[in-house]
């Protein structure tokens, strides 16, 4: 009697197409580290690289001293129109310094309206928990 099962995994493994499937008889597994090698090789030197090239930008800088600014060689009318009116802006806008900006019994009176609205906020509030 004959048995007419499946070939096992190791009969099937050995059986070749020749219609250009499979590997043909090599592997690929070596060449393609080494590709993946050399990828990673020129991505780190790429890196290793640019990051050279910014340190010595920044150290070559602070020893580059600044050009200073063109100095002009007249004066410009608006400027000084402008200096001229926020001076004047100043001097109207600030409070004599003598002259306090509320006397001490309104900041007490304000203190104890503040007092008094966070007591009832409080009060308030704890009547809702209970409720």
């Amino acid at each position: 009697m004959v048995s007419m099962s499946a070939p096992t995994a190791g009969t099937a493994r050995d059986e070749r197409c020749d219609d250009g499937a499979g590997s043909g008889g090599h592997c690929s597994i070596g060449s393609m580290r080494r590709l993946t090698a050399w990828i990673g090789g020129l991505a780190g030197g790429v890196v290793a690289y640019r990051f050279w090239r910014r340190r010595t930008q920044v150290v070559a800088e602070p020893t580059t001293e600044p050009t200073p600014p063109p100095e002009p060689t007249e004066p410009d009318e608006r400027a000084e129109e402008l200096r001229e009116k926020l001076a004047e802006t100043r001097a109207e806008d600030e409070p004599s310094p003598a002259e306090p900006a509320e006397p001490p019994e309104a900041v007490e009176e304000r203190r104890q309206r503040v007092h008094e609205e966070g007591r009832a906020a409080l009060d308030e509030m704890k009547s809702d928990e209970s409720a």
